[in-house]
């Protein structure tokens, strides 16, 4: 009888202790899968994640004080008021340390705010899928301005920017295509910075569009058919004119009598706009 008592308090052991190395093992697992889980849901956040476009322009913040000081003091120092180094810790406080698909409108209102100017009548340039020749032609005629004649528009043009919500709050590597996500940086700032420049617009206003491209020289989903063209005041803007440009030696798609030409007009003259178009615009 002492045996079989002792056989069963050994085996009681046993089993207590079995159980306490399953319950330490099981511990041990949950541990290690937390880890493990947490770790792959940094590798997806935001923050870590690879984009499909450029980085971060590097010396960002010299490139457009640069470009800030250079357009007012050498090409507009009527402008000579404006503060360079506020506009840049505008731009930078839009998007540091925020996550790059998450920006909105009001990001980016101090820094309009700040750079904002007035656009001589007359003087504006809108463009779609001519953006060499647009800016070729207005660098030797001085008589009309594209957005990125503009301050807002000269910083930033060929610039790119994102942020990261881990330090440093930049990111150098890849910055979100509009594909990937449209409140990124890039698409909201370009889309805020064209509606204040068609508000701007009086007078006669100027649109050079591509009339080489087959799917048609006038695009809905461009920012100009999109955004600049129902921002237009019909108040101030007297009448657009239409330059419709082919590429040399390339194709002759579209003519001034051509469908989207006419969808073009059909909604400038639904806003009471008078409209002139001309093929080549020399």
């Amino acid at each position: 009888m002492p045996f079989q008592q002792g056989s069963a308090r050994t085996r009681q052991r046993t089993v207590l202790l079995v159980g306490i190395v399953v319950l330490l093992v099981a511990l041990v697992l949950a541990v290690v899968l937390a880890s493990v889980l947490t770790h792959g849901k940094q590798e997806v956040s935001p923050k870590m994640m690879k984009w499909k476009d450029r980085g971060t322009t590097k010396n960002l913040q010299e490139v457009i004080l640069g470009r800030c000081y250079s357009y007012i003091m050498a090409r507009y120092p009527e402008l000579g008021d404006k503060d360079c180094l506020k506009i840049w810790e505008s731009l930078k406080h839009a998007f540091v340390y925020k996550n790059p698909c998450n920006i909105t409108s009001e990001d980016y209102q101090p820094l309009l705010e700040l750079a904002s100017h007035p656009i001589p009548c007359n003087k504006s340039l809108f463009w779609s899928k001519t953006n060499d020749l647009a800016h070729r032609y207005t660098k030797s005629n001085q008589n009309f301005l594209t957005l990125e004649d503009t301050l807002l528009g000269y910083m930033a043009d060929r610039v790119s920017w994102c942020g990261d919500p881990s330090a440093p709050g930049i990111n150098y590597e890849s910055c979100p295509k509009r594909s990937e996500c449209e409140s990124n940086p890039s698409s909201v700032f370009w889309k805020m910075a064209s509606k204040m420049f068609a508000e701007a617009a009086c007078g006669v206003v100027q649109v050079m569009l591509n009339g080489s491209i087959e799917a048609g020289a006038f695009r809905s989903s461009s920012i100009f058919g999109s955004i600049e063209i129902f921002n237009l005041n019909p108040d101030k803007v007297s009448a657009v004119r239409i330059w419709l440009m082919h590429d040399i030696g390339g194709p002759q798609s579209e003519s001034c009598s051509g469908h989207s030409i006419k969808r073009l007009k059909s909604i400038l003259e639904e806003r009471n706009f008078t409209i002139t178009c001309e093929d080549n615009y020399r």
